[in-house]
């Protein structure tokens, strides 16, 4: 159980001032693809108003790369990522994951 909850851990970070997880890493808990992850979330955009979820700024990005959170721009597959708050990764439960 403690290394379940260190992964977790190590995938929350603090952006805006916010603790949030990325949409690759919370694609990864759930068990599908980023795009698939996203194409959901876009199906029920409603469930995930700006203080829930927010896609990362080009700053940001580069921010996350400078500090070595990220190795490097492409980590994330030439899309900007989506941040989720804990509320968002809450809202996101019960959501059907389909290609």
């Amino acid at each position: 159980m403690g290394q379940v909850v260190n992964k977790i851990e190590s995938r929350i970070f603090t952006i805006r001032g916010l603790q949030v997880m990325l949409d690759r890493d919370l694609a990864e808990l759930y068990g599908v693809e980023t795009r698939v992850l996203k194409q959901a979330v876009n199906r029920n955009i409603i469930r995930f108003p700006a203080h829930f979820m927010f896609e990362l700024s080009e700053n940001e990005i580069e921010s996350m790369v400078s500090q070595f959170v990220i190795p490097s721009k492409s980590y994330f597959g030439g899309s900007k990522p989506y941040a989720f708050t804990e509320q968002g990764v809450a809202g996101g439960k019960g959501i059907r994951f389909e290609p």
